[in-house]
């Protein structure tokens, strides 16, 4: 599993000591993780500085001070020892000291000078794992606490609206405030990342070891490579399986989108096409259940709902997202005449699952698990031993079915302990930008509390917006599109639930669990909203395409990542339940207008639309997202009868021809 941060496609040779401390390093990480996920849970003072401490030494021994692509040097090593060190002490700092701190009234000097090492490096890690906009917002925040007439930085009072001015606090309160509880740097974000979301990043690197993503893609292959732009298809249902699972809608167009592309190219896809169809499906990943990257972990917890109920809540939206970009790359297809790949092209659905069948076991586990009311750190802890079963059941069933040597079962373990300490090793890699981030977010949480900052940002919006709720998610969207440029996907949503949040659910009553959904999916649109979409600039390096026309390609595919939320703030019954009939009248309207859309987004459904009916449809798709059931009814038999119009027209034209050749018929006998 990766994170959801950019990943580089290559990266210079590191000396062979400092992989191998990075290998002992990680798999030491994910054994520690392990052990406190199933064996031994560990206090929050304990879990969380000691997995910032193993994160804080990874980190400065992947991303090298002058850069990944430069020699580090003696002054980096100077630079970087020193760091590790650091990361060393700040994790072991507070375990070690637990006692003292938790019976003392006020902070030792000492204390508070760890604290503000802990919160330099924590930055300076950031910087280099998530990159330079998440440290500029942290140390914004952090200035923004030492502004004011009581603070270290009494100055910046004159250059902040009055609505944003506060008392302003000492280095002293700040740094005990940010390291010595748990309301900042080991708060909720960091809890959230050093337990269910390394657990499920492991399980992850798991799967991605054992071979799960190609039997993944072969299986979406299998399904759709016969329909009409079958690539494009099995791109939409490869990315929604793998996800979930890879955290990263980058990750998963470089991984699915590697087969995928080309294959949609030589079918007559342009290549900007090609590539915006799997940054969009990739997209969806992150918003698809069971694990919706960390999405669904930070919400269960934010929100203090089981983890299990907020999946549930999410497959429709996620269903109703996916069938979106699946009908849009439909009707390109039809559209350009396209056709499915020859069978001989194609592997079979019995082959594949008579190959990979047993990668189905741990998922199958994993849900019935959560569904049982299993903890998540301890699902997906079952989840890695089952998957670990599960993969060595079947080498053992395939050497069986060799000739058994001694020699082949010493190589047999040999090749699965390696695979077992690559997992291990790729696990805890991959979680160090996610760490990273929320250890930053945990500054910016701590500050919003000391502050109220959350309160006074809620009122701005309020004052803004006017008290229109309409206007008030336009700047959700802006907000989310601006944190995007700098932020990854999880951090964004930390940041914007913070601000955002209370406004939405105290002022504008929108219920918690739907704001917090609506801003995770409106975090999720920096990665193919123009002028940054991440995803789409690595679809365009894949299709060989420009990266703007790509990322225009992939926004227009993933327009249910705006329209949906909106159907769940408007029909909340979609999400909270309800009376049965108007749960299906919801869910009914919500898959009507997003048919409508996409065909007015295309002009085409059955046939090409004219003009008229677009416009039509435009005023029908709005009525249904407005909160009277009878604008909804209307807007449902208009868009109904524009669409039962289409179809007759298509199937006219589909007789004419054949009504024409019997015409010829009768007059040449």
């Amino acid at each position: 599993m990766v994170t959801d941060t950019q990943i580089p496609l290559s990266e210079p040779p590191s000396p062979r000591i400092v992989l191998r401390a990075i290998t002992v390093i990680g798999i030491a990480l994910s054994l520690f993780q392990l052990y406190a996920a199933g064996v031994q849970p560990l206090g929050l003072f304990f879990q969380r500085p000691i997995h910032l401490g193993f994160v804080l030494v990874l980190c400065f021994l992947i991303y090298p001070v002058f850069g990944r692509h430069r020699p580090r040097g003696v002054l980096g090593w100077i630079i970087d020892g020193s760091l590790i060190l650091c990361g060393i002490a700040a994790g072991a700092w507070v375990p070690l000291n637990i006692d003292i701190i938790a019976n003392q009234i006020f902070p030792r000097d000492i204390d508070v000078w760890m604290g503000i090492m802990t919160i330099l490096v924590v930055l300076e890690g950031a910087r280099r794992a998530v990159g330079l906009g998440m440290t500029i917002i942290g140390i914004a925040f952090l200035a923004y606490a030492f502004a004011g007439n009581r603070g270290e930085l009494p100055f910046l009072t004159d250059w902040m609206p009055g609505i944003l001015n506060h008392r302003g606090y000492s280095l002293e309160r700040v740094a005990s405030q940010m390291t010595l509880g748990a309301e900042g740097i080991y708060g909720i974000p960091l809890g959230v990342a050093a337990t269910f979301v390394f657990i499920f990043v492991l399980f992850g690197a798991f799967l991605e070891a054992t071979g799960a993503g190609k039997f993944f893609i072969d299986l979406a292959y299998a399904a759709t490579g016969r329909q009409r732009g079958g690539p494009a298809k099995a791109a939409v249902i490869a990315s929604a399986g793998m996800g979930s699972i890879s955290g990263s809608a980058i990750a998963n167009v470089v991984t699915t989108g590697a087969f995928t592309i080309p294959l949609m190219k030589r079918l007559g896809y342009r290549p900007a096409q090609a590539g915006g169809i799997e940054a969009a499906a990739s997209t969806g990943g992150q918003i698809m259940p069971p694990l919706m990257g960390a999405g669904a972990f930070l919400m269960s917890e934010f929100t203090r709902m089981p983890y299990v109920d907020i999946v549930l809540v999410s497959i429709f939206p996620a269903v109703l997202y996916f069938g979106v970009v699946y009908l849009l790359v439909h009707i390109a297809a039809v559209k350009q005449g396209m056709t499915g790949l020859g069978s001989d092209e194609l592997p079979r659905v019995r082959t594949v699952l008579a190959e990979g069948w047993h990668f189905l076991v741990p998922l199958v586990a994993l849900i019935a698990l959560l569904v049982a009311g299993y903890s998540p750190m301890r699902v997906g802890f079952y989840a890695i031993l089952c998957i670990m079963a599960a993969a060595a059941a079947k080498a053992l069933w395939t050497f069986a079915g060799t000739k058994p040597t001694v020699a082949g079962f010493v190589a047999l373990c040999r090749r699965g302990i390696e695979m077992t300490l690559d997992a291990l090793e790729l696990g805890a890699r991959n979680a160090v930008a996610v760490s990273m981030a929320c250890a930053v977010a945990g500054i910016i949480v701590g500050i919003v509390g000391l502050t109220g900052l959350g309160l006074k940002f809620s009122a701005m919006m309020i004052a803004f917006s006017g008290g229109n709720l309409i206007l008030a998610l336009l700047l959700v969207v802006i907000a989310s599109l601006i944190l995007g440029m700098g932020l990854p996907v999880t951090a964004a949503y930390i940041v914007l639930i913070i601000l955002v949040g209370p406004a939405l659910t105290e002022e504008f009553g929108v219920p918690i669990l739907i704001a917090h959904l609506v801003v995770f999916w409106y975090s999720q649109d920096s990665n193919v909203t123009p002028p940054v979409a991440l995803a789409g600039f690595a679809g365009a390096a894949i299709a060989g395409s420009k990266p703007m026309e790509t990322s225009v390609q992939a926004w227009k595919y993933a327009k249910g990542l705006y329209l949906i939320p909106l159907f769940m703030v408007f029909n909340e019954e979609i999400i909270l339940g309800g009376p049965l009939p108007l749960v299906l009248w919801s869910g009914a309207i919500a898959i009507l207008g997003l048919v409508a859309f996409a065909a007015v987004l295309e002009g085409f459904l059955w046939r090409p639309m004219q003009i008229w009916m677009r416009v039509l449809l435009l005023p029908g798709v709005v009525a249904l997202f407005w909160p009277d059931i009878g604008v909804e009814i209307v807007g449902a038999v208009l868009i109904v009868a524009l669409l039962g119009f289409n179809w007759l027209q298509a199937r006219r034209d589909a007789e004419a021809p054949r009504q024409s050749g019997q015409a010829s018929q009768r007059q040449h006998p």
